[in-house]
């Protein structure tokens, strides 16, 4: 079934053919430790473990999952496994794997192919994990499920039952997909749940962006031009965050509501043209290629700081960066140093990827409970669905509103909350609609 077993790069790995890849098998117990502080902090995944843990709905199903491998997705991981799921994984970014949490999830028996840079067998990850031959896919930013389609046809339309997408960027993908009529198996859209888009995407990107441009440069915020292009929901997470540490901030956009928001919570609105002449810092967060190009750098100051928190590494032209620069250095991790032609130098972090994930940790445990959540219930529902019979619709799926209110109420419940409940009177009232002045 495999069209590519052999891995194109030759550094040493602790491979188990058939089991795993990874950096080093001998990294597992601080891999442990990690996993075990996100359990503390995502009490509602932990909450679906203990109760399906008892009931195992996913016996007998295997899952394939493409995810970063951080302890928040270890947690995730150990979720399915502990309700009865055989699992394989591999890494959805060449530069967002913890090692140590890879060689823990792989000596607990998860079949795990995933290292940090593992750009030259990002797919030959991908591929060990479908050669499990899985029913379920789970995935972040599409790859897996695109090498499925292409690759793998028949799986997709004999085996496969239906799976789930993470990210803005991958269904963004997969509704082009199935616009185009190449749809092949049902997906459910768990980036669209309001739990994970209103809150991972806004609050996690936004802290971690930060969190990642400080370990990689430990500049001063405060007082930057901080440029953010993207007012979306993760763009004006990042924003937000940089405002409140004393940036002053400037969005880049081409769509007009989003930059009219954007001038209403406080931020400069400009073309990337102007912003690139008057900005220190620069974040792309757009989930679109080429949105800084050459003659953007040729016009950035001495010491400008360039990178993105969008999945793919093309939202910064890199090859015309380099084909402006005369040297280029590695000053310190995850921060290479671009002289152009003209003298000024250009800071680019984590080589265009993630930042918040290349050179942070990834989004913090407690956004990543709701959004973990809501995967692990897209795939019960699945999993529930084709037990039944149930002859599900080849389309992208929304999350169920009543999903979404399940998974905030629980988070509530943990954080010892409480809100107000509408009495019957007042339901009446809303449902009236002769109800008026």
């Amino acid at each position: 079934m495999s069209l590519n077993n052999v891995r194109k790069s030759t550094e040493k790995l602790d491979e188990k053919p058939g089991e795993y890849c990874v950096r080093n098998i001998n990294m597992a117990d601080e891999g442990y430790l990690l996993i075990d502080w996100a359990e503390s902090r995502m009490p509602v995944l932990m909450g679906l473990r203990e109760k399906y843990s008892k009931t195992k709905p996913f016996a007998g199903y295997t899952i394939a999952g493409c995810l970063h491998v951080t302890k928040e997705t270890g947690v995730l991981i150990k979720t399915l496994k502990e309700c009865g799921a055989e699992v394989l994984w591999s890494g959805c970014n060449p530069l967002s794997t913890n090692d140590a949490v890879a060689a823990a999830l792989a000596k607990d028996g998860v079949k795990m192919y995933a290292w940090y840079n593992n750009k030259d067998d990002f797919y030959w990850c991908i591929e060990r994990t479908i050669d499990g031959k899985p029913q379920l896919t789970l995935d972040d930013g599409c790859d897996l499920i695109d090498t499925v389609h292409e690759k793998y046809p028949e799986l997709a339309t004999t085996h496969i039952i239906g799976g789930s997408e993470e990210t803005t960027t991958g269904v963004h993908r997969l509704r082009a997909r199935e616009a185009a009529g190449q749809l092949l198996y049902p997906v459910y859209a768990v980036n669209d749940a309001e739990t994970k888009w209103d809150f991972d995407n806004v609050y996690g990107t936004g802290q971690s962006t930060i969190d990642g441009i400080i370990r990689a440069t430990s500049v001063l915020v405060a007082g930057k031009n901080f440029v953010v292009s993207g007012h979306g929901h993760c763009g004006s997470g990042v924003a937000k965050r940089a405002q409140g540490l004393g940036a002053n901030t400037i969005i880049t956009e081409v769509k007009a509501t989003a930059a009219l928001k954007g001038i209403l919570e406080g931020h400069e609105v400009m073309s990337m043209d102007n912003a690139a002449e008057t900005g220190d810092i620069f974040v792309t967060a757009t989930g679109v290629k080429d949105i800084i190009r050459k003659w953007h750098f040729e016009k950035m100051k001495d010491g400008a700081i360039v990178c993105n928190t969008g999945h793919y590494d093309a939202e910064i032209n890199i090859p015309e960066l380099e084909e402006v620069s005369v040297s280029k250095r590695t000053i310190r991790p995850n921060c290479e140093e671009y002289t152009l032609k003209n003298g000024n130098r250009i800071y680019l972090l984590a080589q265009g990827r993630l930042i918040n994930l290349a050179a942070a940790e990834g989004h913090p445990s407690e956004v990543m409970d709701m959004s973990f959540a809501n995967q692990f219930m897209a795939h019960l529902s699945l999993v529930n669905r084709h037990k039944s019979g149930e002859k599900i619709p080849v389309t992208v799926m929304e999350i169920p509103a009543d999903q979404d209110e399940f998974v905030a109420k629980t988070k509530l419940e943990m954080m010892k909350l409480k809100i107000d409940t509408l009495t019957a009177e007042q339901i009446a009232y809303i449902n009236d609609y002769n109800a008026g002045t």
